[in-house]
């Protein structure tokens, strides 16, 4: 008997990436398809890509796209490194429409809330205690907040003021590419960040998710915060596999 399936899509700000997902075991089943983001990335022109994707596969089944966005009914209320019309968009229905599916067969749900649902359910078993944030450093920083294992939908730990900057202007993955800083002076950054989270919220356990995740050797053990800092199991795929579950349990927010 073959494996449970769904379909996630993750949208970046830079690359829009889907694939089947294994639900069983948490991981893509095959090779994702990964197409830049439309600039600008206007929710139409966004909308068209998720459609190719999913088209791509032949996939009929329900359908979870993850927004680098506060996402509440399935209206997106914010645009981080996206374009701004995205704000006050009904996502659900643009996705529904243009994927050909009723409405209760499409899910929209935060990037980083996704990201995190995956390696809440897949990670490690210790995932699940206490308050665990997971952040996504990638063209901004993501965040997911879990007590318990039970997502607070929404959180958007990325905009704290850190020494008068936006935390993500200076912490984010994009910021490490365009300043090349090494990884000890953007180690420094990141340890402003999260010592400015940890003053807040206090929590037991972060996970470190995002592209750079995959090099996690090279800045984990440079970090200096008091909160054990580990690196995401499902790497960057998590998006794509917490889209895939959300939808399959309909669990937007």
């Amino acid at each position: 008997m073959g494996a449970t399936q769904g379909f996630g899509v993750d949208i970046g700000g830079s690359g829009i990436k889907g694939c089947l997902v294994d639900l069983d075991g948490g991981k893509l089943d095959g090779e994702r398809i990964r197409i830049p983001t439309p600039q600008p990335s206007t929710p139409e022109a966004v909308a068209e890509v998720v459609g190719h994707i999913v088209e791509e596969f032949g996939w009929r089944g329900p359908v979870g796209v993850t927004l680098p966005s506060v996402i509440k009914r399935g209206v997106a209320h914010s645009a981080a490194n996206i374009a701004k019309t995205w704000i006050g968009t009904d996502a659900a229905a643009l996705f529904a429409a243009r994927l050909d599916r009723p409405l209760d067969q499409v899910t929209v749900l935060n990037d980083a809330d996704a990201a995190g649902m995956a390696e809440i359910r897949y990670g490690r078993p210790d995932d699940q205690a206490g308050v665990v944030v997971l952040l996504t450093f990638g063209t901004g920083i993501g965040s997911a907040l879990f007590l318990d294992g039970k997502l607070v939908p929404n959180t958007e730990f990325g905009h704290l003021e850190i020494d008068g900057h936006d935390a993500e202007t200076r912490a984010a993955a994009s910021a490490k590419e365009e300043e090349d800083l090494s990884w000890e002076q953007w180690a420094k950054r990141v340890s402003r960040y999260i010592q400015g989270l940890e003053n807040l919220i206090w929590p037991d356990l972060v996970i470190a998710g995002g592209g750079v995740s995959k090099k996690a050797d090279k800045w984990l053990p440079l970090l200096d915060v008091r909160t054990k800092v580990v690196a995401a199991e499902l790497r960057n795929d998590a998006g794509i596999v917490g889209a895939a579950v959300a939808a399959a349990e309909r669990l937007g927010p």
